[in-house]
């Protein structure tokens, strides 16, 4: 809803004020401005990035458009997962196979369904979840994995928004280019005997296609990459979260200590105080044991 009020009031305030001053929108409707500029910059797109980028950004645009914010109980689910999976490695890293082996099967991760909906999220934590099966690992070891993991996976998430970053930097040259092609037009018009009147006519037309490629640089594709880092900021700080939260369970902390290292990475306006999170743990032990006090919840945990 907020992305749809922003661009109303963009296009309300540009063509708005255009009519305010006396304009027309027939004198800026030229379709075939709009296909030469749109399609150029669509081509360039595809020239210049291969499948699994345009796959990453068609996937981040439906995202945006749905708009599905990693509010505050997504982060109560993740917290919650990451606490009964790390609840039942106490026991052995081998009881989590069948869990992390066919996580969507697993009567725990089927409990949180916000993070079964986020497949590079749940791979990254089944596929670590592995990892500290396999064999001894130490917390620097598993840290300095994880950071490299995370770089990667960073790098990977903000190129779609980098490369429609690229376009929109190119689209007052496309305009021109359009304007361009417009003059050319009316330069042979002129040879035609064409009036002044028209001569004039056809002037503004090519221009329009100066105003366009500007407009869907700083109007439309400009703030779409601005909402695009913003959501792989989001997606990635869930991983940190993950991150944080395993390195110091393989510290040795306490499963509710690392719950709350993790706790303390998530974004402010969705961050739980560390009595609710206790809170969270509390009511699901209640739930799974038949009732527990909050004192009891907090001794599982240790």
């Amino acid at each position: 809803m907020q992305q749809i009020i922003g661009f109303v009031i963009i296009f309300g305030s540009v063509f708005g004020g255009f009519v305010l001053m006396g304009g027309t929108f027939a004198a800026i409707w030229h379709p075939i401005e709009v296909l030469v500029i749109a399609g150029a910059g669509a081509g360039a797109l595809v020239l210049g990035n291969p499948g699994h980028v345009l796959h990453e950004l068609t996937h981040q645009l439906k995202k945006i458009v749905v708009r599905k914010k990693y509010d505050s109980e997504f982060q109560r689910q993740l917290l919650l997962l990451m606490y009964e999976l790390l609840q039942l490695a106490a026991g052995g890293l081998k009881a989590l196979d069948a869990h992390v082996e066919a996580p969507k099967d697993s009567a725990i991760f089927q409990r949180y369904p916000l993070v079964l909906e986020e497949p590079k999220l749940l791979a990254f934590i089944v596929d670590n979840f592995r990892l500290m099966a396999m064999g001894k690992i130490n917390a620097h070891e598993l840290e300095g994995v994880l950071e490299q993991e995370l770089e990667l996976i960073h790098e990977e998430l903000t190129q779609p928004a980098k490369s429609l970053n690229k376009i929109g930097e190119a689209m007052p040259g496309f305009g021109i280019l359009a304007a361009v092609l417009g003059i050319v037009i009316t330069m042979g018009t002129v040879g035609e005997g064409a009036s002044s009147g028209e001569i004039a006519e056809k002037v503004g037309a090519a221009m329009v296609g100066t105003f366009i490629g500007i407009f869907l640089c700083y109007g439309l594709i400009d703030p779409i990459c601005n909402m695009l880092k913003q959501l792989v900021g989001e997606e990635a700080s869930t991983m940190e979260i993950v991150k944080v939260v395993l390195v110091t369970h393989v510290a040795g902390k306490p499963a509710l200590l690392a719950i709350d290292a993790g706790r303390r990475l998530v974004q402010l306006n969705t961050k739980p105080s560390f009595a609710q999170l206790e809170s969270w743990i509390t009511a699901m032990e209640g739930g799974d044991d038949g009732g527990s006090s909050r004192g009891g919840g907090r001794a599982k945990a240790a």
